[in-house]
């Protein structure tokens, strides 16, 4: 189930962490930390994501 969470997380961390930015942008966090931080919690956030997806599928 690993190989096929990781898989997961690819597409889910790449997509969580976007909408994260998109996000903090809309709101005017527009200097580099808050970027970063932002694309930081929706890259973490998708584990748990992708774990539950992966258990689903599996």
């Amino acid at each position: 189930m690993l190989p096929l969470m990781l898989i997961i997380h690819i597409f889910l961390g790449s997509t969580l962490a976007g909408s994260a930015v998109i996000a903090a942008l809309t709101m005017g966090y527009d200097t580099l930390i808050p970027i970063l931080v932002s694309a930081g919690v929706g890259f973490v956030a998708a584990f748990p994501v992708s774990w539950m997806v992966a258990k689903k599928l599996a």
